[in-house]
């Protein structure tokens, strides 16, 4: 990534802990700012009509705008502010100053605005930090709030040219690593009067078993069980806890501000609830030694928010029509961000007793493994609105599959039922599927547009999935940025058909009855077919809370202003994702020379992460001829997850080198770290099943038919996505049983039909001989052999299940019935039933004996000793 146009920035004084944290509450809304270099930066569109605003405002009879500055702060920001439900209620012409919400003239109201806001960079606008710290949010979420001023003032701002927006790089405040505090592997006794507040106050949600249950279950068990300090919900309880708990700063705990400045669920007076919890949180902090500052070459230290805000800095947002960023991280509302009025939010189904719900994912996201997410009330009507104006539409959605077995699951539905819709983003399998509405389709989006099953575009893995429609081209489907290629048949045609009446729903369905399972870390809908340059902007701008964080190197090296680089994100609620580490100098003068670097690690709160150490073996030079003053030199490519221990506002990173310049000193020579907080589930079975491409090579081999042979070949074909996917044993399921039947049975079929492969496989077979005695009662001597046999090469004695005697029994009266002529026609075809084993019909040729022994074959082939592992 191009460092070119990224400013320095210089801190002229120390910055406190709350202060960053206020800073990046502002920050954490951005996401109108490009990383300049990156991509190219949106194409330019003159006057461009603000989201959720009208042109002109009918509402306004005042003076008109004195020149097209004026007029674009009416468009983009004044109008979506006035209102007397938002700033207009007390910033107005005879209220409170500054009166930049006034409705009587627009000139003066720009006057008054230019003072408060930032035009270089809208999310530190004095109006935008004052939201930020909870000043007269007008929606439940102060997060949500921020994020529409900042989208506002860029529509003001950006009119003309929303490509030259940068990201600075702040220089941070030196900070030494180490001296930390940091949680033992089980809770101290001091956690324990934190728990009974906890459990007290908090157990109606933050408890698993709760009828409303939220994580984190920081509240699990039950503070009056005697056994309750040997517990696995008190363990639970400790680990949800650890990331709400500011060691180093308990007034700092999410806990503490949660109730004494945010007033949620305070039990009486919301200071005096706050305050009590301090106490039992710094009593908690003071029993806790601090960690001595480790030894070895080490990097000045960063914690996450000490970075610079990298995500959303080049995505491409125009016509966008609602945007869910999943910034709340708490409560039952994912809040639409768009900006575009009305805002379409989301109601998630929460954990409860019914099913595990929707839980938030640290660092932006939500993980959805039952119910859904659905907007409510009239705000659902804007995307019919909106789009059918255009005629064309784009759904943006980065996803995280739960598995590649999901059949027909509903990713983003916009939808009245499991067979109405005006479009759909779908799972089947490997394959994501497009049912899109239209004068070309029916009322369901039939016939469904797929990517293509050989491609296995799906994967159970972060992805980028755009859907694109317009009249011309019809639908289409871009992974990861990239067009998948799938042609829509159909053709385009028009969206008159659409129905007005539907709600947008993620997860599922309307009918409740198409379950998809995964993480949503960012959906959005736009009124416009994005060109595949605006859908790779899009990708490349990547999603969730990602920082740029310097770690300072200069105190090792004779480097004016050197650092080490990392672009990092709190991947999940458990993990933080460093990737493509860079050295690089903010002095444009400066040059390396040469630079030894040998094995990099990153510690974290005084100690070496226990994993994630992707870097220890680098071994390479810095030198002037790799260097750019531009861009830095690349020292891997390669990303690492490091796991989370109390949380991003806590968590404190550096670095180690066994090597760096003339200095030397091992990094293993300090503490270990803390292992990783385990999740508390049930735990998987060692017992697990075969994928799909073993289960075919474990039946040519036992059968010794080529798995290119053109029957079996083709038959796989057709049943491999209907074949195990995962080896988890509990996602086996009844149509993986069928379709592996078949492919048994197509084997088997081509080696009796082979005679060379046949008696390989058998010996001292008579195939024109019965295999039951005459009044089928039981096997023969020849039917004993096959089975025998097929036990021995298909089974084998050293399976306890099936044994030899229960094989035997099983396959025995499976025989007797196959070869049985009086049973009726739904067990033997008509042209066959009159014959038992070792005759054959002159009519069709068919010889009973070699068509049961197939059938048998088939039926220990597909038997799950050949399956299970």
């Amino acid at each position: 990534m191009s460092i070119r146009s990224i400013k320095k920035q210089m801190r002229a004084h120390h910055v406190s802990m709350a202060t960053r944290l206020a800073r990046f509450a502002a920050l954490a809304a951005l996401g109108a700012l490009t990383l300049a270099g990156c991509s190219g930066g949106s194409t330019t569109e003159p006057n461009p009509i603000p989201p959720g605003s009208a042109m002109p405002d009918s509402n306004y009879s005042g003076p008109g705008a004195a020149d097209d500055e004026i007029r674009a702060f009416q468009n983009g920001f004044w109008t979506n502010i006035r209102g007397t439900d938002r700033c207009g209620g007390c910033h107005n012409a005879t209220g409170q100053a500054p009166s930049f919400a006034r409705s009587d003239d627009v000139n003066q109201a720009y006057q008054q605005a230019i003072g408060i806001v930032n035009r270089e960079n809208p999310s530190l606008s004095a109006l935008v930090t004052k939201v930020a710290g909870g000043h007269n949010c007008w929606r439940g979420d102060t997060g949500a709030c921020t994020a529409d001023l900042i989208t506002w003032i860029n529509a003001w701002v950006g009119a003309e040219d929303t490509s030259g927006k940068q990201i600075q790089l702040i220089e941070p405040q030196p900070i030494e690593p180490g001296a930390s505090k940091r949680f033992p592997a089980l809770p101290p006794a001091a956690f324990k009067p934190v728990y009974d507040l906890l459990d007290q106050y908090c157990s109606s949600c933050h408890q698993p078993n709760s009828a409303t249950a939220q994580s984190p279950f920081f509240a699990a068990g039950d503070r009056n069980d005697p056994n309750i300090l040997t517990s696995d919900e008190y363990l639970e309880a400790y680990h949800a806890s650890q990331a709400k708990i500011n060691l180093n700063e308990p007034a700092l705990s999410r806990f503490v501000v949660r109730l004494g400045k945010e007033s949620h669920n305070c039990w009486t007076d919301c200071s005096a609830n706050a305050a009590a919890l301090l106490a039992r949180i710094q009593a908690l902090a003071n029993a806790i030694p601090v960690d001595p500052t480790p030894p070895g070459t080490l990097s000045k230290a960063l914690t996450l928010y000490d970075g610079t805000i990298a995500s959303g800095g080049s995505r491409y947002e125009r016509n966008i029509v609602a945007l869910y960023e999943f910034k709340t991280g708490s409560g039952n509302i994912a809040y639409d961000t768009s900006g575009v009025a009305p805002a379409a939010d989301l109601e998630l189904t929460m954990p409860s007793a019914a099913g595990p719900g929707i839980e938030w994912v640290g660092g932006y996201g939500i993980n959805i493994r039952s119910g859904r997410a659905k907007t409510f009330g009239a705000p659902s009507r804007k995307f019919y609105d909106k789009i059918s104006a255009t005629g064309e539409y784009t759904v943006e959605a980065w996803v995280v599959p739960g598995n590649v077995t999901q059949e027909d699951a509903r990713i983003v539905s916009y939808s009245g039922s499991a067979t109405t819709r005006n479009f759909t983003l779908g799972q089947q399998l490997y394959n994501y599927e497009f049912a899109g509405r239209s004068s070309a389709t029916n009322a369901d989006g039939a016939p469904r547009l797929s990517t293509d099953p050989d491609k296995e575009v799906l994967q159970s893995s972060l992805q980028h999935v755009v859907l694109t429609f317009d009249p011309v081209n019809g639908r289409r489907i871009y992974v990861n940025g990239q067009f998948t290629g799938d042609v829509d048949r159909s053709g385009g045609g028009t969206l008159e058909a659409w129905d007005n009446s539907f709600a947008l729903f993620l997860g599922n369905e309307a009918s409740g009855n198409r379950q998809w399972q995964g993480v949503v870390r960012l959906a959005a809908v736009y009124s416009r077919a994005l060109t595949l340059q605006q859908i790779n902007q899009n990708f490349e701008a990547g999603v969730g809370q990602k920082f740029f964080l310097l770690f300072g190197v200069s105190h090792i090296i004779n480097v004016p202003q050197a650092y080490i680089l990392f672009e990092a994100t709190q991947y999940d609620s458990y993990g933080y994702l460093f990737t493509n580490p860079k050295f690089i100098s903010l002095d444009e003068t400066a040059t390396p020379g040469s630079i030894r670097l040998k094995g990099m690690r990153i510690g974290v709160n005084g100690a070496e992460s226990q994993v994630g150490q992707a870097y220890r073996l680098l071994d390479m030079n810095i030198s002037s001829e790799m260097y750019s003053a531009a861009t830095g030199q690349l020292l891997s490519s390669v990303g690492t997850i490091i796991p989370v221990e109390q949380g991003p506002e806590a968590d404190q990173f550096f670095l180690c080198f066994d090597a760096l310049g003339t200095e030397t000193n091992a990094c293993t020579q300090y503490a270990v770290g803390v292992a990783p907080t385990p999740v508390l589930a049930e735990a998987s079975s060692d017992i697990g099943v075969k994928l799909f491409d073993a289960i075919n090579a474990t039946m040519s081999t036992i059968t010794g038919v080529p798995q290119n042979n053109a029957k079996v070949k083709a038959t796989y074909a057709s049943v491999r996505q209907s074949l195990p996917a995962v080896n988890d044993i509990q996602g086996y399921l009844s149509s993986h049983q069928t379709s592996l039947a078949q492919l048994a049975l197509q084997y088997c079929n081509v080696m009796m039909d082979t005679p060379s492969l046949r008696d390989v496989f058998f010996s001292g077979i008579n195939y024109s001989s019965p295999l039951t005695e005459a009044d089928y009662s039981a096997v023969n001597a020849n039917g004993q052999a096959v089975i025998d046999q097929l036990h021995s090469k298909m089974i084998g004695a050293s399976i306890s299940q099936p044994n030899l005697t229960e094989f035997r029994t099983d396959m025995g009266d499976l025989m007797e019935s196959l070869c049985n002529p009086n049973l009726p026609t739904v067990v033997i075809a008509p042209a066959t039933r009159n014959r038992a084993c070792g005759t054959v019909n002159p009519q069709t040729n068919v010889n009973r004996t070699v068509e049961v022994i197939k059938a048998a074959c088939g039926a220990a082939l597909g038997n799950a000793a050949t399956l299970v592992q």
